[in-house]
């Protein structure tokens, strides 16, 4: 809740002017059956027709009052729970932007797709709700027995006997239901991260038939979710069969004491009226009050969730270079002596998405080598070797368990986040095309004009499909690119890579998908228009690194090779066996 009030304090104003409004919109509600009761005990009597036609339209225009100020405060009460929930996603959205790769992992992405849009949602719900039923209820409630007991003290003791059990009851279940919404929350990470895992991989359920298996593995999940709603919902329904109990026999009291008072001429037949009329009210005020609570409850358990990410400590700040790591080695790239692992949290079950490519619990241990500014460098190894896990660090997605890894002399720990990664042009294994232009694609918002972005294209031998469409740049890519093909779809993230000249070159076997000839033009146009870019690539085919200046081979996390070509033919068995392999097939 503390989140929910952080947020409203930018609005104080506009929720302080609604509820102003929405509290005499509810006190002139509660007029109108004061007022019948005069005009029925006191000017009705009388015989006289004015009187009666003034105070009905009294009545009419305050009851016409009460609807314009009540429809205005709603008004205003939506208006702030939209702005101050668009506040709170947009700050959930930052933050998220800015958590490292091992809070990444600890949220999940499944969790942190909920969170900004269930979680988000009931906190909307709740910030409306609180602005507008959370006053009427307990005006309803509180006002409705004070002016009961200005009329007829003996009836309102009922009231007064029956509230603070009501509102016990309710306060109580609201209090046990925060856990239980939490645990819906969370069962709803698991629904998202199902759903995301079917839409992304859609064609491999489609290609190996497998719908039937993954339309019975998201029932078992939405199952799952169901009883976990079930559970909240049914403790949460409960106060309401209680409250419309408790009120239906404090009504019936009423009806039965009250029409013997009225024969015992101790009291009117308006104040009757007017009792049961309150007595609605307040009845209608409960069952508002109970489920502002289960909203309360709801946003409370969500608003938690939500207040985890945005109050994440900030883990990736730069380090002042008084506690920077220092080297004796040369170069424009250095690792020294790093040790790396994922860690083992178990937080979530979906951890290992966000940047470990290769696994959680991928590793390195003691990488030590160092490259050249303008160099070039071929990462290769099985899966799970470590090799995205060394992009991960480089780039300061993670930092190093032990050692330092060193961009352009200083420790990258000692960089802002920003400044450090405006230095790579990085294409990753698993890149994301977005549902935009072909253009936004590659310039990504950044200054690039018409003469560079054809050039990109161009070097990365994806101008002569993209000129082939009718629209050019302004082409529209769909989500994840599925309308290109594997090859088109590498070449545009290649083209996004080099469209902001960078300093670093990363290729994450970014040409998987691209035939020898295609592969081999890319490269050359690389050596030659980038001749002072610090290139690295990530490949499981020796013909993309052959021709580099360096080769690491990775084997579960160590370096077990690390030369030129030539050399690594000569000295790494495990090389010159993924060499003879693959040559062998293209042979073939």
């Amino acid at each position: 809740m503390k989140l929910i009030l952080e947020y409203l304090k930018k609005f104080r104003g506009a929720v302080i002017l609604a509820m102003l409004i929405k509290l005499s919109g509810t006190l002139g509600e509660l007029l109108i059956p004061y007022i019948l009761e005069h005009l029925i005990d006191h000017v009705v009597p009388g015989r006289k027709l004015l009187p009666v036609l003034l105070w009905g339209a009294v009545m009419l225009g305050l009851a016409l009052l009460v609807r314009f100020l009540n429809v205005t405060a709603n008004r205003m009460a939506v208006k702030v729970s939209r702005d101050s929930t668009y506040e709170i996603r947009q700050r959930l959205f930052e933050k998220t932007l800015r958590l490292s790769g091992g809070q990444m992992d600890a949220f999940g992405l499944p969790s942190l797709i909920s969170r900004m849009t269930s979680d988000s949602y009931n906190v909307q719900n709740f910030i409306r709700a609180g602005q507008t039923i959370g006053i009427r209820a307990p005006i309803m409630l509180v006002g409705g027995i004070i002016i009961t007991l200005t009329m007829d003290v003996g009836l309102a003791s009922i009231l007064c006997i029956m509230s603070p059990i009501m509102l016990a009851i309710i306060a109580t279940i609201s209090w046990k239901g925060i856990p239980l919404f939490h645990r819906v929350q969370q069962g709803m990470d698991d629904i998202v991260r199902t759903m995301r895992e079917n839409i992304t991989g859609i064609r491999v359920v489609k290609a190996l038939s497998r719908e039937p298996h993954e339309v019975e593995r998201f029932r078992a999940v939405n199952e799952e979710m169901t009883k976990r709603d079930l559970r909240a919902s049914v403790l949460m329904a409960l106060p309401g069969p209680i409250m419309q109990l408790f009120l239906n026999g404090g009504l019936t009291l009423v009806v039965l004491i009250g029409a013997r008072r009225v024969n015992a001429g101790v009291t009117e037949p308006g104040v009757i009226l007017a009792f049961l009329t309150y007595f609605n009210m307040i009845l209608m005020g409960v069952m508002a009050l109970n489920r502002v609570f289960i909203m309360m409850s709801r946003a409370n358990a969500s608003a938690g969730r939500i207040a985890a990410v945005i109050d994440a400590p900030e883990e990736l700040l730069p380090l002042p270079e008084e506690e920077a790591a220092h080297t004796e080695k040369e170069g424009f790239i250095v690792f020294d002596d790093v040790t790396f692992s994922y860690g083992e949290e178990e937080e979530t079950e979906d951890k290992q998405e966000a940047f470990a490519g290769e696994g959680r619990h991928a590793c390195l241990s003691h990488i030590d080598f160092a490259m050249k500014k303008g160099g070039s460098l071929g990462i290769i190894g099985a899966t799970g070797s470590g090799k995205t896990s060394l992009i991960n660090l480089l780039m300061r997605f993670y930092e190093a368990d032990e050692g330092a890894v060193f961009v352009d002399g200083k420790d990258v720990r000692t960089y802002a986040c920003d400044d450090l990664r405006r230095r790579f042009g990085v294409v990753f294994q698993n890149d994301v095309i977005f549902a935009d232009t072909l253009r936004e694609n590659i310039v990504f918002g950044r200054d690039v004009d018409e003469a560079r972005l054809r050039q990109a294209a161009e070097e990365a031998q994806a101008y002569d499909f993209i000129d082939a469409y009718e629209e050019k740049f302004d082409h529209e890519a769909v989500i994840r690119g599925a309308n290109l093909s594997g090859g088109q779809k590498q070449r545009v993230l290649i083209s996004r890579a080099l469209a902001g000249h960078p300093d670093i070159l990363i290729l994450d076997d970014s040409s998987s998908a691209l035939d020898y000839r295609t592969d081999a033009n890319l490269r050359a146009a690389i050596r030659e228009n980038y001749p002072d870019v610090t290139l690295i690539v990530i490949a499981q085919r020796a013909s993309s690194i052959m021709a580099l200046d360096d080769i690491l081979v990775l084997d579960e996390g160590r370096v077990i090779g690390h030369g030129t070509h030539e050399e690594l033919q000569k000295t790494c068995e495990t090389y010159a066996e993924i060499c003879r392999t693959q040559m062998g097939e293209v042979s073939a």
